[in-house]
């Protein structure tokens, strides 16, 4: 185990150049954010008691301080070149890890990715590992997938670290409705295909109806929606959960849009909802491990007889523990603390124990 004298506390950096706008914990909890923001607001508001967190926005106009951290403009990190960090963590932006690599040289640069690589994107293998830059992948088939992409012999230092879901949630008694389906993503993630999984459905069930919880930070055209579909808009975190927990089920059985975790997925699991995606798409059988909840989302008559199923007799679900954002939080520290000892100025009061 590794522990510092309570002088010491590590300065990490997160840079996130995808962002539109700045976001705090009140975003996450009014709504209407993706997975990956909710995921580095969690992480960093259960790490700063033990670091000292700067978060670097794109979007940001301002400097303040918060339960997470301090919150800056993104460009405030290109004008404090001499500021000394002990990681920086960059999301997503590979291109921007390696010109940060040439304002901090000596400082450990972790890559924190939530999407696969697109084709354009070839040549990142190497240039990271030129550069010692760690890539974070969010789930075994996310890391298996990106080291496909770039294998030619320089693959960068990859770890695996899940997306955090929080420890509090769990089944309550709230009563189902064995009605009512929900879909509760982007609408960019098949919500088209879903209109018309949903509308083949609705024909042998008519008493179905598809609630849609859009966050909201997308438009997308997914054509006219389907008899019985229900739009509730961008909801609160809490509101989300509350319709997971009376719902049937989460309905995600689209075969497109590869998750590279799925947060609501493991969220619902969470609460005891039982979620229907397509097998072996992304990271659905990692993330929803139970074959139950996996069906063929181009078989409308395997979609219809799990939902018949389950409208007879709900199968008992659970979140994968290390899902947890207390093991999440941990795995982040250890890595952090580890990769830190590489700055050995930064590690004078520190202290190895078993």
């Amino acid at each position: 185990m590794i522990s510092c004298q309570h002088d010491l506390r590590l300065r990490i950096a997160v840079v996130d150049p995808c962002s539109s706008n700045g976001y705090d914990l009140s975003d996450l909890a009014a709504g209407g954010m993706g997975g990956t923001e909710a995921s580095i607001l969690r992480v960093a508001a259960s790490l700063k008691p033990r670091f000292d967190v700067a978060h670097y926005q794109n979007g940001r106009r301002s400097e303040h301080l918060s339960d997470v951290g301090r919150l800056c403009p993104l460009d405030q990190i290109d004008r404090q070149p001499a500021l000394q960090h002990d990681a920086l963590i960059v999301i997503n932006r590979w291109k921007v890890a390696l010109r940060l690599r040439k304002l901090f040289p000596q400082a450990p640069i972790l890559l924190w990715l939530h999407v696969y690589p697109g084709r354009h994107n070839r040549g990142m293998g190497a240039l990271l590992r030129a550069a010692n830059i760690d890539v974070i992948c969010v789930s075994r088939s996310h890391a298996k997938r990106f080291l496909e992409f770039v294998v030619d012999g320089s693959e960068p230092r990859t770890h695996i670290i899940y997306n955090p879901i929080a420890d509090e949630l769990v089944p309550d008694t709230t009563v189902r409705d064995p009605n009512r389906l929900l879909f509760a993503s982007s609408p960019h993630k098949g919500l088209a295909q879903v209109f018309a999984q949903f509308a083949a459905l609705k024909r042998h069930l008519p008493d179905l109806t598809l609630a849609i919880a859009d966050p909201g930070y997308l438009k997308w055209d997914t054509g006219p929606a389907p008899e019985g579909a229900v739009f509730l808009g961008s909801l609160s975190h809490a509101a989300l959960v509350q319709e997971m927990r009376s719902c049937l089920c989460l309905f995600y059985p689209q075969t497109t849009f590869a998750e590279t975790f799925g947060l609501v997925l493991t969220e619902a699991n969470a609460v005891g909802t039982p979620v229907l995606v397509h097998d072996g798409l992304g990271a659905n059988a990692e993330i929803v491990a139970d074959m139950q909840q996996r069906v063929n989302g181009h078989d409308d008559a395997d979609i219809r007889a799990r939902i018949i199923s389950w409208r007879q007799s709900l199968p008992r679900v659970t979140a994968n523990p290390g899902f947890r954002l207390s093991r999440v939080t941990e795995a982040w520290h250890q890595l952090l603390v580890q990769t830190a000892l590489t700055r050995t100025h930064s590690f004078k009061s520190c202290r190895l124990t078993a």
